[in-house]
């Protein structure tokens, strides 16, 4: 047999196998098809995506991702479309998108070139800032206050990168203690083993709300980076990443983002400049 033959025959076995198959059918093509689309969401990254109760997921990035899937519903002409929620971790989300496991992650991804060769991002969903929560008796107004102190983050984020980058640029000696979830950050600054946990602004209101009745924690006042999230999808697949933006931009170009904003930032007030800037900018016409 000539070589080329065998290649040939290996091509396509390739191309006739379940996985190669899944691969090259397009995303919406396999929602059409099943009529489910499956979701990820994160368990701890409160208000944005976090969980209630089991297979149950909540936040203001769930509520967006709830809002593309109504459209999409709409734009296939669907009389049903089931959600599936699946949870994933910091850890595996982007692996999880890749695989198929899922087709939107839906949490508090930021949207950066380095990850944009495995993934692909949707049209900004949020501006955030990375600070700090400290304990009450220690405040801190700015990152040069945590010299030789020991700072919490958890480890592979964009936070942990942009942690370190600040450091090195600032001069500040910090030990970075890496942490797997939101809950060991938390109580590493109580038990006293860190005195600062590292995240994303608004996440971390969040989790100082959640954890008010067993741990007193303060935000600091300094920010140390910029953090635009994004919802996560699968790379190579233009229909479905334009149905998603459409869907978003028509949101923003409604009053309906104000009413998801409300609902799980009301408490801290009025949007701020920056967010309200995204939502106008990413309102992109017809």
């Amino acid at each position: 047999m000539r070589p080329y033959s065998i290649a040939l025959l290996c091509l396509l076995a390739g191309l006739g196998s379940p996985a190669a198959a899944q691969q090259a059918q397009s995303t919406l093509a396999r929602i059409q098809a099943t009529n489910t689309i499956r979701l990820g969401y994160l368990k701890e990254a409160v208000p944005f995506s976090f969980s209630e109760s089991p297979g149950k997921a909540s936040g203001y990035s769930v509520d967006i991702c709830l809002k593309v899937a109504d459209g999409i519903k709409r734009q296939l002409n669907l009389a049903q479309l089931d959600v599936k929620w699946v949870d994933v971790n910091t850890s595996n989300r982007f692996d999880r998108v890749s695989d198929g496991t899922i087709d939107l992650e839906c949490g508090t991804s930021t949207i950066t070139l380095a990850r944009q060769k495995q993934v692909e991002f949707s049209l900004m969903i949020w501006a955030d800032s990375g600070t700090f929560l400290v304990r009450p008796d220690a405040p801190v107004k700015q990152l040069s206050d945590l010299a030789g102190k020991k700072i919490a983050v958890i480890e592979g984020t964009t936070t942990e990168k942009a942690l370190r980058d600040a450091l090195g640029q600032r001069q500040v000696t910090a030990e970075v203690v890496l942490v797997k979830e939101h809950l060991d950050g938390l109580n590493a600054v109580a038990k006293r083993t860190a005195d600062a946990y590292a995240g994303d602004q608004t996440v971390l209101v969040g989790l100082a709300l959640a954890v008010e009745g067993q741990l007193k924690l303060v935000l600091s006042e300094g920010v140390f980076s910029f953090e635009p999230f994004g919802l996560v999808m699968r790379r190579n697949d233009a229909d479905f990443k334009l149905a998603v933006n459409t869907v978003l931009a028509r949101l923003y170009r409604s009053a309906q983002i104000m009413d998801i904003y409300e609902r799980w930032f009301g408490k801290i007030g009025k949007p701020a400049p920056g967010l309200l800037a995204v939502y106008m900018l990413n309102g992109v016409p017809e």
